[in-house]
């Protein structure tokens, strides 16, 4: 299949981009600006544009037989100054469906949406967060143009294990300097609670999976490992040679802040994925701990 990544210089996309070309696609990456010479994705096409404007146009899309939205933004996107409601306006609630819809109108037969796993585990999340609540209302509008002609359906994934040289290592590079042991000032203790974690690369093979076999209108929760914030930070810790042992204390953690933990601090975010959706969708499970190496490895390259 011809195919177009929609976010594809970010960290998922460029993972989905590596396992759909591996796996004999043709993949182009689309985004605002092109993926840095350092950046796994750096050869590949890129069609520049930006889908919260939006730029692209039905002539650009209609060379691909399938697209990929994995450009979704966040709470880490949004600046202090954006209006919260035009923000999620623009990247979630009204931003996804367009585009859906732009791709339809080009002719385009399927389009996979990567979302989150919030409002598909917790519905009530949605009622109080304006993130949610536009993650939500991005799956749903997305899925309502699913018709015999147009093939669309939403992965909602977990916390994402991975990371690209660029923008997603430096995010993480507090973090491992810490986990090696190299700053002394952020203490060695996790918060309460937990979550489900997924790896980049899996969640690259359930794109290619859903790309394939997705059910068309269907919305699939998808995750690998249940864990504990002390158990994620201990295998950081471990991985990067740190040899200490990290506890839990009730508090706020510089590298894991209330505002991050959406459920609230001490409360857990645990499930298991449908088994028919894993056999479907072909992703790898119990992938957390090599993930977590190789993100302690890119990150330390890219220093």
């Amino acid at each position: 299949m011809k195919i177009l990544i929609i976010g594809g210089t970010g960290m998922i996309g460029a993972h989905a981009a590596l396992h759909l070309r591996d796996h004999g696609h043709s993949v182009t990456v689309a985004g605002r600006r092109p993926a840095p010479d350092d950046s796994p994705v750096a050869d590949f096409p890129h069609l520049a544009g930006d889908y919260t404007v939006p730029t692209f146009t039905p002539e650009q899309l209609a060379p691909f037989d399938g697209i990929v939205f994995a450009a979704g933004q966040d709470v880490r996107h949004k600046n202090p100054e954006d209006d919260t409601t035009t923000f999620w306006e623009n990247t979630q609630r009204a931003g996804v469906p367009r585009m859906a819809a732009l791709a339809k109108r080009a002719g385009v037969s399927r389009f996979v949406q990567v979302g989150s796993y919030y409002h598909q585990l917790r519905p009530d999340l949605a009622e109080s967060n304006p993130y949610i609540a536009a993650r939500k209302a991005a799956d749903d509008g997305a899925r309502a143009l699913a018709d015999a002609s147009f093939t669309v359906c939403t992965l909602n994934p977990p916390s994402i294990i991975g990371a690209v040289p660029g923008a997603s290592a430096r995010r993480y590079r507090r973090m491992v300097s810490w986990a090696a042991g190299n700053e002394p000032g952020i203490p060695d203790f996790a918060p309460p609670g937990g979550t489900n974690y997924m790896s980049a690369e899996s969640l690259a093979q359930a794109i290619l999976g859903a790309l394939l076999h997705g059910e068309s209108g269907a919305a699939y929760l998808i995750g690998d490992q249940n864990m504990s914030y002390q158990q994620f930070f201990q295998l950081l810790v471990d991985a990067a040679g740190g040899k200490r042992v990290i506890g839990e204390r009730d508090e706020q953690h510089p590298l894991q802040p209330d505002p991050a933990i959406v459920q609230g601090r001490g409360n857990t975010l645990a499930y298991e994925p449908d088994p028919e959706d894993v056999r479907r969708l072909g992703f790898t499970r119990n992938d957390c701990a090599r993930a977590v190496n190789a993100l302690i490895e890119v990150v330390t390259a890219s220093q």
